[in-house]
């Protein structure tokens, strides 16, 4: 490693936020050497709890996570915010300055606020979001916000990157949650009613516990999948053949609470944590976790080959003549896109063949 990121490695791990901060930068401008950097952090990670916040445009996220973040600080316990934003058309940074919403914990150098731009990523949130957690957490913070854009049923990629997710819902959202059927409720470890002095807000509570009620009766969406060890059949029984294997079932389930909140008077708050904490210990409790963790890695990996062999194919496409080229070779009709991408990956394939060959040699 450069002996500048070293030192700025240690500065991180003595708790310095200048040294987070720029960290932080280096990962999300993909700078030189921040893969080696992020490599070192992850010897120093898996203490921090990782909350989502997600839900749709004006239901109040910031309002609420700052309230979250004050009430942890309350707690004695340190937190980082990641505030995922739109992507400005222009610079590709983060445009909505989460940081104006954050009001309470102004000045609290044990919260930290970084905004990060979701730079076009499908479900708002950047590649580089799972290395800023990992700068977070290895810098000893002990919860981890992350706030994304609410674009709806795309948010359900904060799943790969957060321990509990809550959504959040406001009041008189009749038609929302209709769509929160399709896809939401399969990502809700805990929903919040927000703004819950509004009219409306006991409907909404009410659609809700119907929505998660049918989730549950509804198969491997409800109590299996995201929210249970073991999925349940339409009829209410296991997959599994015995009586006893259900209730197992019913036991190892979680469903999702519904809070009620209203972030700008902090009503709820201390509710809203406690269901927090509870699905923690579920998770832990029930073995979700360590699974959770192993599909996150998994995940990672299969973006770090997919980010590494889209550049090696750049870099092929680029000796071939160049993208352009190509194209019109395919437009005079001299050739066709399954061609091309054959004689593309040709050299790749070959190249993983040798090395896979390689490999059985030295271990015979």
């Amino acid at each position: 490693m450069d002996p500048d990121d070293q030192a700025l490695l240690e500065d991180l791990l003595a708790g310095e936020h200048r040294a987070l901060a720029r960290v932080i930068s280096k990962i999300e401008n993909r700078s030189p050497g921040y893969r080696d950097l992020v490599s070192e952090l992850y010897a120093h990670t898996g203490n921090a709890d990782v909350i989502g916040i997600t839900g749709s445009p004006g239901a109040g996220k910031s309002t609420l996570v700052d309230k979250l973040a004050e009430a942890y600080r309350d707690r004695g316990e340190t937190v980082g915010v990641i505030a995922i934003d739109p992507s400005s058309p222009f610079t590709g940074g983060a445009v909505l300055g989460d940081r104006i919403r954050m009001a309470s914990t102004v000045g609290d150098m044990d919260v930290f606020v970084r905004s990060m731009s979701a730079r076009g990523t499908l479900g708002g949130l950047s590649t580089a979001t799972a290395d800023a957690v990992k700068a977070m957490d290895a810098f000893g913070k002990d919860k981890i916000i992350i706030e994304t854009v609410g674009a709806g049923q795309n948010e359900i990629d904060i799943v790969r990157t957060a321990d509990t997710v809550a959504v959040l819902v406001p009041p008189g959202s009749g038609d929302d949650i209709q769509t929160l059927k399709a896809g939401i409720l399969e990502i809700a470890d805990v929903f919040v009613v927000n703004k819950a002095d509004r009219e409306g807000a006991d409907r909404t509570v009410q659609e809700l516990r119907e929505m998660v009620h049918l989730g549950e009766e509804s198969g491997p969406a409800g109590s299996g999948g995201h929210h249970g060890v073991g999925a349940m059949g339409g009829d209410g029984s296991s997959w599994g053949d015995a009586d006893e294997d259900s209730a197992e079932d019913d036991a190892d389930s979680w469903t999702p609470p519904i809070v009620e909140t209203i972030a700008t008077k902090g009503t709820g708050v201390d509710t809203f944590i406690d269901e927090l904490a509870n699905h923690r210990s579920y998770l832990v409790d029930s073995g979700t976790h360590a699974e959770k963790v192993r599909q996150r890695y998994a995940e990672e990996i299969r973006t770090l080959l997919r980010e590494d062999v889209h550049a090696l194919l750049e870099d092929e496409l680029a000796d071939s003549g160049g993208i352009d080229d190509l194209a019109e070779g395919v437009r005079q009709g001299e050739t066709d896109p399954y061609t091309i991408a054959t004689d593309v990956l040709a050299p790749v394939e070959a190249c993983v063949e040798n090395m896979a060959t390689d490999t059985d040699d030295a271990n015979e």
